[in-house]
């Protein structure tokens, strides 16, 4: 049986693509690179440890340790936890990818461990190679459909989205009243909604798509249910997500909760 390593972050993705490693007979060895992973992983895969993503050159030990050829990187992880030392000291091998960035944007970082990781002998899979059921295609989701002012702000906030990815500084922004309450940086989606939602005091729409030459090794753009808590948290009434490169997590429970709160979802 062929092994996959799994690098898993936080949110429910890690589990779900576990678990279609499983079905298409992969063995799955994981690393949780955080304290708040997914608990229900360590369940379903044949091997697994925790090791923070700041210690690389142990995370590399470990899968070479097992046997792993190629590895798959799903989950939250926001680079400024490399940065703030809140979880974990860098490692020596850390701190020398660090010392090489030519700059800190994600794609730079990501590139950068892809790398280290092929230096060591391991290929980074597509992202989305197990788990492309996941991606829906153009259509509202929800029971309600956007309103007209709704439809007009997705669209800008989609396009503004884009712009951002484009400058590799984040997927996500919020718009209200054709103006732009927020756009995502380094804090990451969740908290992007929520300060989006605070400037606008109610009645904003998001929009969360891949960057124009998003690399779908890591970083591609997730939905799940926390966005929509987040949404709901800060008073927002719509969300857009891109068709066919975006992840949606959990679709069912998504969209039920957002039908209860009077929330659309569209893909465009």
């Amino acid at each position: 049986m062929e092994k996959v390593g799994l690098l898993a972050g936080v949110g429910r993705l890690p589990v779900e693509c576990a678990k279609a490693a499983k079905d298409m007979g992969y063995e799955v060895c994981a690393v949780a690179l955080l304290p708040d992973t997914d608990p229900e992983l360590k369940e379903i895969v044949s091997e697994y440890t925790e090791i923070n993503v700041a210690r690389l050159g142990e995370i590399i030990a470990w899968l070479k340790a097992n046997g792993i050829r190629r590895v798959t990187m799903i989950g939250k992880v926001t680079k400024e936890l490399l940065f703030s030392g809140q979880h974990a000291e860098p490692d020596a091998t850390m701190m020398q990818l660090l010392a090489t960035l030519p700059d800190r944007k994600d794609d730079t970082i990501m590139l950068h461990f892809v790398a280290a990781l092929a230096h060591a002998g391991m290929q980074a899979l597509d992202q989305t190679a197990l788990i492309r059921r996941l991606m829906p295609q153009h259509g509202v989701l929800t029971a309600r459909k956007p309103t007209e002012k709704e439809q007009n702000d997705l669209n800008l906030a989609y396009r503004m989205a884009r712009e951002d990815g484009r400058l590799d500084v984040g997927q996500t922004a919020v718009v209200k009243d054709m103006a732009v309450m927020a756009l995502e940086a380094i804090e990451g989606t969740d908290e992007c909604i929520k300060r989006g939602g605070k400037l606008a005091r109610g009645g904003a729409v998001v929009a969360k798509v891949a960057k124009p030459n998003q690399d779908m090794r890591f970083d591609v753009p997730t939905v799940g249910m926390q966005t929509i808590r987040s949404m709901i948290e800060s008073g927002a009434t719509a969300l857009a997500i891109e068709a066919g490169k975006t992840l949606l997590v959990e679709k069912d429970k998504v969209v039920a909760l957002a039908d209860e709160n009077d929330i659309a979802i569209v893909v465009m």
